[in-house]
């Protein structure tokens, strides 16, 4: 199997970008990870010639593809095997909603939640970088991050309402990563690229301590353990309890 020339630019703790990690490691394809800061990546990847300012960016023989989704296609036609999507037409119209579910409906919600608990407590930021090389010392990156997680959480939305609101939704999505398990359309033998768009998701929400209790041992926390069982970062209580209210309620019920 020929080798391929990959280089995927992320920054540290982004679900985006562990989804494209996860996809080119499912093909078995080596790759050079560059860490960018947030905000700082909105310029970096347009000075390297991507069409757009977002990661996971990818550049693999020459070509440039940015987002998971057209990252999962493209890798999917560079190396075929092992497939990320079901050969059967039916099977793949379900997994390649289960995916744009993944990418449009709960990637958005990590935007906001993580950058809103970091500007009420900025000391568990150094946990997410664990093993990232952004080109200086951890420790300088640390002391100089309030104005980009200011910028990040400006540019995100990052607010009480917003935060509050996809709180409030997880519970809904989270129920139905477990239909769809039930159903056979993730967490099957082979992974597929639904598994790890909507995994690396939920392992993100598993490092804040206010949400791991509710999500672990439902089917979606086990997904996310198989596909991520090592995901950096830890965030202690942060939440209001009152916002906490329907992902608790809906852990008991179920």
């Amino acid at each position: 199997m020929a080798a391929m020339d990959a280089r995927l630019y992320v920054f540290p703790g982004s679900h985006a970008a562990m989804i494209g990690r996860l996809l080119l490691e499912q093909k078995g394809i080596e790759y050079k990870r560059i860490d960018l800061l947030p905000v700082v990546a909105k310029l970096a990847t347009r000075a390297l010639g991507f069409p757009s300012n977002t990661v996971p960016a990818l550049k693999i023989d020459g070509q440039k593809v940015q987002g998971t989704r057209n990252i999962s296609r493209e890798l999917e036609r560079l190396r075929p095997e092992p497939p990320l999507f079901p050969a059967d037409p039916e099977k793949r119209a379900a997994v390649e909603e289960a995916e744009r579910f993944g990418d449009e409906e709960m990637q958005p919600l990590f935007r906001q939640i993580p950058y809103w608990a970091y500007m009420k407590d900025l000391s568990p930021l150094r946990s997410y970088a664990e093993g990232a090389k952004i080109g200086i010392p951890i420790g300088l990156a640390m002391k100089t991050a309030w104005p980009i997680i200011k910028l990040a959480s400006r540019f995100n939305d990052a607010s009480d309402e917003n935060v509050r609101r996809d709180l409030a939704t997880l519970p809904a999505q989270l129920q139905r990563v477990d239909e769809w398990i039930a159903a056979g359309v993730l967490d099957g033998e082979q992974l597929n690229a639904a598994d790890l768009q909507i995994a690396a998701t939920v392992r993100l929400a598993m490092t804040f301590d206010d949400l791991r209790p509710a999500i672990e041992n439902r089917p979606a926390g086990k997904l996310a353990m198989r596909v991520a069982p090592a995901y950096p970062g830890k965030t202690p209580p942060v939440f209001p309890p009152a916002w906490l209210q329907p992902l608790r309620s809906a852990a008991t019920t179920a």
